[in-house]
């Protein structure tokens, strides 16, 4: 055993979230739900590349629009 170790301590964030499943249950599909909205999206590969491939590279200064003939 670790001198460290806590063997029977839970923070008090851990109970809350245990607390919050076990009074919410369905908390967790509504997660998985919200996730697959915005981060579990489907990339089409080919377009991705075709995408890069096709960018500009930037100048050193933007708002230059011709180089200095100097």
């Amino acid at each position: 055993m670790s001198i460290f170790g806590r063997p029977h301590y839970t923070s008090d964030v851990t109970q809350f979230i245990d607390q919050l499943k076990s009074s919410r249950p369905d908390i967790e599909q509504g997660q998985r739900e919200g996730r697959s909205l915005l981060w579990d999206k489907q990339v089409d590969r080919d377009l991705l590349a075709q995408a890069q491939a096709a960018q500009v590279p930037q100048q050193p200064y933007v708002y230059q629009t011709q180089p200095d003939p100097h």
